[in-house]
C-alpha cells in the first residue's frame, strides 16, 4: 500500500514530535524564555504515538523520525522507542537529538532499535554555541557523540543551523570533520520560523555554503536513497564523510517532498510551513485504526506542492519549532 499526494509524490517518511520541551533555548528554534508549557492532558500519550504511526505504516510510511523539543527529555522515551522498533513494516527508525543526554542514553537507545541519530550541533566554539542555545555547553554535545560512537551506532548526521554573522565563519571547521570522521554534515539554512526582524541578514544560501567549501576542497556529488530527507549531498574528494545542504529557504526541495509530520499534540502537517493541520485527535477517540488510517489519507490528500517562502519574504504564521517537530 502507498500513500500518493495529488502531485505523484510517494509519502514515506513520518516525522513523529513526541514532545515540544528541550533542555536548550535555541534563537531559531523557540523564545528565550521558552515555549508556554502545554498541559498534560494536551500532550500524546505513547500509545496514542504508537497508534499514529502503526496508521501511517500500513499505509506505506517506511521511515519513522522521532524528534522534539528534545525526545530525550520525555520520561519513558526508550520503551516507546522499542515498541517503535517492533511496527512490521517499518524499515527505519531514525532519532533527531541536541546531543545532551546521550552520554546517559545512548546504549539504552541502541538496544530500543534506534537505528541512527541526527545529532544538532551549531558551532564548535563554546562561546558562540552558548550565543545560540542560550544555555547550552558544547562539550556535552561532543561528549554525546563519542557516547553515540561506543553505543555501536553508525556515523552520526550532524545539523548545523548556519546563520550569517554569527557561525557562518565555521563552515570550513565543519566541512573539516568529515576529512578524518565517517560523519554526515549538514548545514541547513536559516529559516524564519519565528519571523526574527530581519531575518534575511541570517540566512546564508546553501550555494554559498558550497561554493565557500568546494573553494578549500574538491567536491563530488553522491547520490541519495530513496527514503533520505532533504539534503543535497557531496563528499570532500578522499574524505572519510560527507556533507550536505538542506536550501529551504534559496532552492525549494519541495517537488522531491516524502514526508507528513505530527506534532505532540496530534496536530498532523503536510508541510512544515501550513498554516493549519489536521487534529488528529478526533480520529483517535473511536479505537479504529482504519478511521486514523483514513485521516491520514485524507491529510496527503491536502498536501500542497510547496511553500512560498524566499529570500524575499515569509508569509507563514510565527511559531516555534520545538512546537511543530523541526
Amino acid at each position: 500500500m502507498s500513500l500518493i499526494d495529488p502531485y505523484g509524490r510517494r509519502i514515506g517518511y513520518l516525522r513523529l514530535s513526541v514532545t515540544d520541551r528541550c533542555n536548550l533555548r535555541c534563537r531559531y528554534c523557540m523564545p528565550a524564555e521558552g515555549v508556554e508549557k502545554l498541559e498534560h492532558g494536551d500532550i500524546l500519550s505513547y500509545e496514542e504515538l504508537l497508534r499514529i504511526a502503526k496508521a501511517a505504516v500500513a499505509l506505506g510510511v517506511r521511515k519513522v523520525r522521532v524528534t522534539g523539543g528534545e525526545p530525550l527529555v520525555r520520561k519513558g522515551i526508550v520503551p516507546f522507542l522499542s515498541n517503535l522498533a517492533d511496527i512490521p513494516g517499518l524499515k527505519q527508525l531514525v532519532l533527531t537529538t541536541n546531543g545532551l543526554l546521550l552520554p546517559a542514553m545512548a546504549q539504552d537507545l541502541r538496544t530500543a532499535g534506534v537505528q541512527r541519530l541526527n545529532i544538532s550541533l551549531d558551532s564548535l566554539k563554546p562561546d558562540t554555541f552558548r550565543a545560540i542555545t542560550r544555555i547550552g555547553d558544547v562539550r556535552q554535545v561532543l561528549d554525546g557523540i563519542a557516547a553515540a560512537e561506543r553505543a555501536g551506532f553508525p556515523p552520526p548526521k550532524i545539523n548545523m543551523v548556519v546563520m550569517r554573522g554569527v557561525n557562518d565563519d565555521e563552515v570550513i571547521d565543519f566541512a573539516r570533520l568529515t576529512l578524518e570522521h565517517p560523519y554526515t554534515v549538514r548545514f541547513i539554512e536559516y529559516m524564519p520560523a519565528t519571523r526574527e526582524e530581519n531575518w534575511q541578514s541570517l540566512t546564508l544560501p546553501g550555494e554559498e555554503v558550497l561554493d565557500r567549501i568546494a573553494a578549500r576542497f574538491p567536491l563530488d556529488p553522491i547520490e541519495k536513497g530513496a527514503l533520505a530527507g532533504p539534503s543535497r549531498d557531496f563528499r570532500i574528494r578522499g574524505a572519510a564523510g560527507a556533507i550536505g545542504v538542506i536550501t529551504a529557504i534559496s532552492g525549494h526541495f519541495c517537488n522531491d517532498c516524502n514526508r507528513i509530520r505530527v506534532t505532540s499534540t496530534g496536530m498532523a502537517k503536510s508541510c512544515l510551513f501550513a498554516h493549519a493541520g489536521l487534529d488528529l485527535k478526533p480520529f483517535m477517540a473511536s479505537g479504529d485504526q482504519a478511521v486514523l488510517e483514513a485521516a491520514l489519507r485524507r491529510l496527503v490528500g491536502c498536501k500542497p506542492l510547496g511553500h512560498a517562502m524566499s529570500m524575499e519574504r515569509a508569509e507563514h504564521q510565527a511559531f516555534a519549532m520545538a512546537q511543530v517537530g523541526g
